[in-house]
């Protein structure tokens, strides 16, 4: 069994479309995935949320959401703010080591970005990486404003022992500006390893077909695709 961890610098940086990327490209290949939500939040009790979006995109339809608060806000904020009891560290850890016993890869996507407080007493996800013994993937915006927090990102999993399963784009624009092109390798320095891939913007509103072949090609091969980085730097047509 393996257990990824998704996470993101922030929120709506792509973590979802990334979330089903990875398992499709399992699906794909005949693993037995399950995809985990342990709290949705901003999202009313009948609509549809992130897991609903994975399944759409990956065909993948064993996923698990523990909890959902209406609210647009942390989970622990949204727990207090719907009344309600906030996701308990234990039992998702607990709950997802079960699940594990059943499939071979079991993708856990969290909210908004690393340090996001699920309930009062202040569990975040690398407590959760901890428990579970779980690496952690990290999506990062392309431009302006994304080497600080991801620099912050990796900093605090460093200095929390969390394992990094690597850095993904996203969200790489059609038509990458001069900052776009040159936060990769700053990325990259960040990472200490070469990006692990990089989807392109839009991936998200593409058909389970065309979604598999973007995936395939968007995500390196730790994560079951073909994205090759250096071949990718190639392309940024950077001044010598």
């Amino acid at each position: 069994m393996s257990i990824l961890i998704v996470t993101g610098t922030d929120t709506g940086v792509g973590k979802t479309v990334v979330t089903a990327a990875v398992a499709v490209l399992a699906r794909e290949r005949g693993v037995a995935v399950a995809v985990v939500k342990p709290a949705q939040t901003g999202v009313a009790p009948d609509a549809p949320g992130d897991l609903d979006e994975v399944i759409r995109l990956s065909g993948v339809t064993t996923t698990f959401e523990f909890a959902r608060f209406p609210a647009a806000l942390s989970p622990a904020a949204a727990a207090r703010e719907a009344g309600l009891p906030p996701v308990s560290l234990a039992e998702s850890a607990q709950r997802i080591r079960e699940i594990a016993e059943s499939h071979r890869l079991v993708i856990v996507e969290g909210a908004g970005g690393l340090l996001v407080r699920f309930d009062d007493e202040g569990w975040t996800l690398p407590d959760l990486a901890h428990l579970l013994h779980a690496p952690v993937l990290v999506v990062a915006r392309a431009g302006l404003g994304t080497l600080n927090h991801t620099a912050l990102t990796l900093e605090v999993m460093a200095a929390r022992g969390v394992e990094p399963a690597g850095v993904v784009v996203g969200s790489w624009p059609a038509e990458p500006g001069l900052a776009e092109r040159h936060n990769i390798g700053d990325l990259e320095m960040l990472a200490a390893r070469p990006l692990a891939g990089a989807l392109p913007e839009g991936a998200g509103a593409l058909d389970r077909t065309a979604f598999a072949r973007v995936a395939r090609a968007g995500l390196g091969p730790t994560l079951g695709g073909t994205f090759n980085p250096a071949r990718f730097r190639s392309t940024l047509r950077l001044t010598p």
